[in-house]
């Protein structure tokens, strides 16, 4: 099936470019300035997977990944940022995006990070997003995934306001549904964010949880990363568990009561993670096996 694509023209394409400086920049804030509690979790799951419906919501989206081509609801990101904002700005990843490092196979969809040059990048990777495809105000999301690991490595699913085309950061709002800071040890390839980001361009404003697997790390199987979004709070979850919440109300000026779309990359290096050493294995692969969105039924 045709996917829309975002080609790589950077300098013909100062629109991308504006969603990927202000994207990763409050993301970068938030992981020094938030004050954090890590969460352990201790994984009871084998294998750790989640219903198709829950009791009182209604399936909105949902995409098993059965295909050999990503549906039509996908649009790929592609490029380094180069020329304009080499390395996506002031996140400094070293990845270079790509169709061909993602592919659909055996019911998963697999992002591929690898080290190869391409452009001015050391490497490259996948990223897609649902923008002006599929968006939604409210409702659970499930993605289950089995992660990479690594130093340097930066998987990672978020939802983000769609009007950050046209709003100065951070209005539109982020919320991530999961992001791991690749790397051995507590805290790394066992662990990951949650977060939220709100404010407005003078004031960046954000909310941080870690939670960490009490054995293991996630590329050793399959978890679910879910989010239960709220018209007064939201809610992360790791393998149907809360490990954080946090309230939303009028002194976030609306941010988390309007539309937000889907997305899913691999990035590689950056200030969140640090970059790839001589211990960081290539390539290395995220298997996404569903995405699924939920949306509480009206009453009758």
């Amino acid at each position: 099936m045709k996917s829309k694509m975002i080609n790589q023209n950077i300098s013909n394409d100062k629109k991308l470019m504006r969603i990927f400086k202000i994207l990763l920049y409050p993301i970068i804030v938030a992981s020094v300035s938030s004050c954090i509690e890590n969460a352990e979790i201790a994984v009871e799951c084998d294998p750790c997977t989640s219903p198709l419906s829950y009791d009182g919501y209604t399936t909105i989206f949902s995409d098993e990944f059965n295909s050999t081509t990503l549906s039509e609801n996908w649009n790929y990101i592609e490029g380094d940022g180069c020329p304009d904002e080499c390395g996506w700005g002031v996140s400094e990843e070293l990845e270079f995006y790509t169709t061909e490092n993602i592919e659909l196979r055996e019911g998963n969809m697999i992002i591929t990070a690898k080290k190869e040059n391409k452009g001015q990048s050391q490497y490259t990777s996948g990223n897609i997003n649902t923008l002006d495809k599929f968006s939604f105000t409210y409702g659970r999301v499930d993605i289950r995934a089995k992660l990479p690991k690594g130093q340097g490595i930066w998987p990672s699913f978020y939802l983000l306001g769609d009007n950050i085309n046209e709003a100065k950061w951070p209005i539109p709002g982020h919320i991530s549904v999961s992001e791991m800071k690749g790397g051995d040890g507590k805290g790394g390839d066992n662990s990951i964010v949650g977060k939220l980001i709100w404010g407005t361009p003078t004031k960046v404003e954000s909310a941080t949880e870690i939670a960490t697997l009490k054995d293991g790390i996630l590329n050793d199987k399959f978890h679910v990363f879910s989010v239960i979004w709220e018209p007064t709070r939201i809610q992360w979850l790791l393998n149907d568990k809360v490990y954080f919440e946090q309230k939303t109300d009028a002194g976030m000026n609306g941010t988390f009561n309007k539309l937000f779309h889907l997305n899913m990359k691999l990035a590689v290096g950056g200030n969140f993670p640090g970059n790839p050493d001589g211990n960081t294995v290539f390539p290395q692969q995220m298997f996404v096996d569903y995405v699924r969105v939920f949306q509480k039924e009206l009453a009758p």
